[in-house]
């Protein structure tokens, strides 16, 4: 589980089609059964866009910096190890940054800022600032977006990566583009690890389950935005989360295969990117990525699929798998050609043990 469990999204059993809902109207309903007065107070006081600052009240003045970077983290909480390395690769070793940290609701308990808290105990921090922004239009928010082109990295927490995606047509958007331009940062974890990548899962009608997707990957519940964010180095990508303990490589394979269909990704390839609970990849301003944790698998889809419709299962030979332990590195700049295992799905039946494989010798 993530450290910081206010704003990583429950795991929940698997349920038929008939009868899944969305994550977030399961919460509701459950709380609403305990505590209903309690609710009303809480969307009350969640009416409002929330900012609160740790460290120096006033913002770093510096004209360059040495990014960009990114850390990709397979929950919601900062990973002190790769969040270290982002913080003093865009540094370049001189000074302190600005952070800042999005999350789409309050914590239920504990600390108000955990993402803060964390940063704070890190060297080279100037500033944390925690903004909870619960409403579409938030991303308009003037004092939200002010902080966040002053910032030098901006986090999204685990959550809710619909209401992240709600925020693509806001202000908010160009404002993260722009401290990456500068040499600045993003990364997130969970929810936040999702609208990370070029292509996001954004969960907006409910979550999949890995045999829900590859028995139909056009299921209402596999929606997808894009243009939100294409970071350097990073085109072509649909990241996952809490991967192997939640068994999600064969959703990803269903998004990959619904990436190629639909032309979501360019040049006929299309790569997953799914994080383990515990591990973060570290992705410096040359797109090369150190893994930190638990395992991340890439997943390389390089032709279309050779069935994906609408109701039936999915058909899709030799995806490409390069499994990552902690150490290891990965150049989405330079992406490899060698060192992947392959697995295939065929009607709707992936292969046994995708998790593990042996290398391709031919390649």
């Amino acid at each position: 589980m993530s450290p910081f469990p206010h704003h990583t999204s429950p795991a929940f059993p698997a349920a038929s089609p008939a009868r899944r809902r969305p994550a977030h109207r399961i919460a509701a309903c459950l709380a609403v059964a305990v505590m209903a007065s309690g609710i009303a107070q809480a969307d009350q006081a969640e009416a409002a866009a929330g900012r609160i600052r740790l460290g120096s009240a006033a913002d770093v003045s510096r004209t360059t910096w040495s990014g960009p970077a990114f850390t990709m983290n397979g929950s919601g909480g900062i990973v002190s190890a790769s969040m270290t390395k982002a913080v003093g690769a865009i540094r370049g070793g001189t000074g302190t940054l600005d952070v800042v940290v999005l999350a789409a609701s309050s914590p239920g308990s504990g600390s108000r800022t955990p993402e803060c808290d964390a940063v704070m105990r890190l060297d080279g921090i100037n500033s944390c600032t925690t903004w909870t922004l619960t409403k579409a239009s938030d991303g308009n928010n003037a004092q939200a977006n002010a902080d966040i082109r002053n910032a030098e990295f901006v986090y999204f927490a685990g959550g809710d990566q619909c209401k992240y995606a709600a925020w693509k047509s806001t202000a908010l958007r160009a404002s993260v583009q722009s401290v990456v331009a500068k040499g600045g940062g993003s990364g997130g974890g969970s929810a936040g690890h999702h609208i990370n990548s070029s292509v996001v899962y954004d969960a907006c009608q409910g979550s999949i389950t890995s045999s829900e997707a590859l028995a139909n990957p056009y299921d209402s519940y596999a929606t997808f935005t894009t243009g939100m964010f294409d970071w350097p180095h990073y085109g072509g990508t649909v990241n996952d989360s809490h991967f192997v303990t939640r068994d999600r490589m064969g959703r990803t394979m269903a998004f990959i295969a619904r990436a190629l269909k639909d032309g979501l990704t360019p040049g006929g390839k299309a790569w997953g990117v799914g994080v383990e609970e515990g591990g973060s990849l570290f992705i410096d301003k040359n797109g090369l990525a150190t893994l930190t944790g638990a395992d991340t698998y890439i997943v390389l889809g390089d032709h279309k699929p050779e069935k994906a419709v609408p109701g039936q299962p999915l058909t899709f030979s030799n995806y490409k798998i390069w499994r990552l332990s902690s150490g290891q590195t990965f150049d989405f700049k330079n992406r490899p050609t060698c060192g992947y295992y392959l697995k295939s799905v065929t009607n709707g039946v992936a292969d046994s043990n995708l998790y593990n494989g042996t290398p391709v010798s031919s390649c």
